[in-house]
């Protein structure tokens, strides 16, 4: 992308570094770039930068100018050398290139995505996802129903989009263009042959590319030569695809090159003089094109392939590349995905065993699918080289189990010095790291700390204590533990606890730790875990199974009936329940979710509640199950979850907010839009912050929530809806993840009120 407004992206050296950052964070590129005090451009100033000049030992003074810390070796591009610009330009973190001239004055800027081409509304790019092409070509066999149907096939296995071809056969043969000339070898004859008996008639192929845009689908099409091309322009398709056979047929090329449309040619059965050759001609026509890589023996020896070669191709060109495979099997895509192929073309076939050397290296629909699952999944998992290494969810998970902590040995009293004998490393690693053991000694505790217990990052500096009362509008309440749940109430006041169970506490005596308290109101979530990893899932296909997992929810029900005796004011307690419905692979289709919800519904009715209501939370994508991912897909969806209600008039909603962020995240959903739908059902909320689609959790305002806009809107739809505070391990330290929380919306009603 070109960007012409370069206000948004210079300051002079001589603006402070406050003022820096606000530019930052304003242009979207989270860069910057100074120029002197004639305009010329000086250096580069980024979040990065910022970073890494405060990890210097710099301190952070707003009034230090700009031009004093900027990074002076910031790459750009002159005016008369775009057409060389390289992938290799946007390394480094690189987003983001000024373009000068003579005087290195900024004149533009362009982006990565520069590199690319747009096909209708998919851009190719550096940046970008794989572009899937599923190459039909003549595997249709001459019928335009099989080619409808391999149409379907190609989009239900995940592909971008689908490839025809087309040939004017007394054009590219002449008019004794007959398979049974005489005078062809036996290659030509063969190839003629096919072609004539399995070519689809121009209009066909027209209602085929009409059917493709019924089913939101691009088509393409490889024109072989200048009268196809001509009846391929009356029906106006996106781009063009080039076959290796014409990536030195210049005719051709300036012919597709002057209709405007970008082009993708594969490289088989060229030499590289002539791949640099083609490059230097389609700049030379301004012609926005990606070359892909291809080895055009069918099917191709493993040998013979070369992956290594996009990277030559990625030079010549200055451009992202792709991969054209004929070779058999999936696994050479997948590869070539990650070392940064940007297009794949890849065979599909009905029936491998038909005529043609097309069907023997083609993929059936199943296998074009797993390609494509495969290659998603590979191209998730490259990541960002420059992003950094962060600690993940899932590893947070094992981290705070797996790891250790620095413990203390003995009781310390608040003010007193820690010696190093006071201290052991042991696990679990829910508190500081081992790596902070010298910090700690010679600290003064700022807190009273029991004897085995770990210590915390707090512990580095002011304690976090909680008050006595949190002046929130609602009910509101934490979730404790049968064993905690003394000592985080004591001196606070508090609406509501939520006993938030594990399968260990069901088999605790937690009579001997609990008191009757009038002025608690309680509420309790049921397990979802039980002995011998069973997971609940009340909409489970397996009957046995679901039996079980009823069981369980019923013993949660008991105890949540004997809970009632010690806190009297709850006459009717919430119980909730995540209900099931996940699966460990994948995501389920839409009619199998509503075979489960009826499961769930008929399992419903046998659930003896007494007068217990059942709350069922709202969903992430992708809950963390023994530590890792698993794919959710009841309660996730707000018309699915309206839907069910309205069927099921005495449930309830726990909206998580948390789970259902990362649910709008990933589908690209607006949050306040979602609580709309549900709003009518919700009994309960989960208050919680998230980052991204499985960073469940975190503190309060470091997330992608704004509890500004959120929080109105619940006091609007959801006003007597009491709230609990989560934070992950927030109960620990004593509680102080959940005094912050709490301390956090308190900030925000001040806010408000004022």
């Amino acid at each position: 992308m070109k960007i012409t407004n370069i206000d948004d992206y210079i300051i002079s050296e001589d603006v402070n570094i406050q003022i820096a950052l606000n530019k930052i964070n304003a242009n979207g590129h989270k860069t910057i770039f100074v120029v002197d005090k004639i305009g010329k451009l000086k250096g580069s100033f980024s979040d990065g930068d910022f970073r890494r000049w405060l990890l210097a030992g710099n301190e952070f003074n707003v009034s230090t100018p700009i031009g004093a810390v900027c990074n002076l070796d910031v790459r750009c591009k002159h005016v008369n050398a775009i057409t060389g610009i390289l992938p290799a330009d946007f390394e480094r973190g690189r987003h983001i290139l000024p373009v000068v001239n003579d005087k290195k004055k900024i004149i533009y800027f362009i982006t990565e995505e520069n590199t690319g081409i747009s096909i209708g509304n998919h851009r190719i790019s550096a940046s970008s996802p794989p572009f899937i092409i599923a190459e039909i070509g003549n595997n249709h066999q001459g019928s335009i129903d099989t080619a409808k149907t391999l149409v379907l096939s190609a989009k239900d296995a995940g592909a971008t989009c689908v490839k025809f071809q087309l040939r004017s056969m007394k054009d590219l043969y002449g008019e004794s263009f007959k398979s049974n000339r005489i005078s062809d070898d036996l290659g030509s004859q063969y190839t003629i042959d096919l072609i004539e008996k399995y070519q689809l008639p121009v209009h066909e192929l027209f209602e085929v590319f009409d059917f493709c845009k019924s089913q939101s689908i691009t088509a393409l099409c490889t024109p072989w030569d200048l009268p196809s091309l001509e009846k391929l322009e009356d029906y106006d398709l996106p781009a063009y695809k080039v076959s290796s056979a014409d990536l030195t047929n210049h005719e051709l090329l300036a012919r597709i090159a002057s209709t405007g449309k970008p082009l993708i040619c594969s490289t088989g059965m060229s030499t590289e003089e002539e791949v640099v050759e083609t490059v230097k001609f389609l700049e030379q026509k301004t012609t926005d094109f990606l070359l892909l890589h291809c080895n055009s023996t069918y099917p191709t020896p493993y040998k013979d392939i070369n992956l290594n070669y996009m990277k030559k191709l990625e030079i010549i060109s200055g451009r992202p590349v792709g991969y054209s495979g004929h070779e058999r099997g999936i696994h050479v895509p997948i590869a070539a995905v990650s070392l940064g192929a940007k297009i794949i073309e890849k065979h599909i076939t009905l029936d491998r065993s038909q005529e043609g050397a097309d069907h023997k290296v083609s993929l059936l629909p199943s296998e074009f699918k797993e390609m494509v699952k495969c290659i998603n999944d590979v191209y998730t998992s490259l990541g960002n080289l420059y992003e950094g290494r962060k600690i993940t969810q899932g590893e947070t998970i094992n981290r705070q189990t797996l790891s250790k902590s620095i413990f203390v040995k003995r009781n310390l009293s608040k003010g007193e010095t820690i010696v190093r004998d006071d201290l052991v490393i042991r696990g679990p690693g829910r508190g500081l790291q081992p790596n902070m053991l010298e910090k700690v000694v010679g600290l003064r505790a700022n807190r009273n700390i029991k004897a085995e217990t770990e210590l915390f990052s707090s512990d580095l500096s002011e304690a976090m204590s909680k008050k006595s009362r949190y002046h929130i509008s609602r009910i509101h309440g934490i979730p404790v533990r049968f064993h905690d749940i003394v000592e985080l109430i004591s001196g606070v006041k508090l609406d509501l606890v939520e006993f938030h169970l594990s399968y260990k506490d069901m088999e605790e005596d937690f009579e001997k730790l609990l008191k009757v308290n009038n002025d608690l109101n309680f509420s309790v979530h049921c397990p979802e875990l039980f002995p011998n990893d069973h997971l609940l899932d009340l909409a489970s296909f397996d009957e046995k199974y679901r039996a079980r997992s009823l069981c369980y929810l019923n013993e949660t029900i008991q105890i949540t009936h004997k809970l009632q005796r010690y806190f009297p004011s709850t006459l009717s307690p919430t119980l909730i329940v995540n209900a099931g419905g996940w699966c460990k692979e994948n995501f389920f289709d839409k009619e199998i979710r509503l075979e489960k919800y009826q499961i769930l519904h008929d399992m419903l009715n046998n659930i003896q509640l007494g007068d217990v209501n059942l709350a069922i939370q709202t969903m992430p994508p992708f809950p963390w199950h023994f530590g890792g991912q698993s794919h959710h897909n009841l309660f996730v969806d707000p018309i699915e979850i309206k839907d069910f209600c309205e069927k099921n008039n005495s449930l309830g909603i726990c909206l998580d907010t948390s789970h259902s962020m990362m649910a709008c995240s990933y589908y690209g959903w607006d949050l306040i839009e979602f609580i709309k739908i549900i709003a009518p059902h919700i009994s309960y909320i989960h208050l919680a912050d998230s980052s991204g689609i499985d960073g469940e959790g975190i503190n309060f305002g470091e997330g992608d929530i704004d509890f500004g806009k959120l929080l109105p809107v619940l006091d609007k739809l959801c006003a007597d809806v009491p709230i609990i505070t989560e934070v992950w391990q927030g109960h620990i330290n004593d509680g102080a993840g959940f005094w912050r929380a709490l301390e956090y919306l308190e900030a925000l009603e001040v806010r408000k009120d004022s």
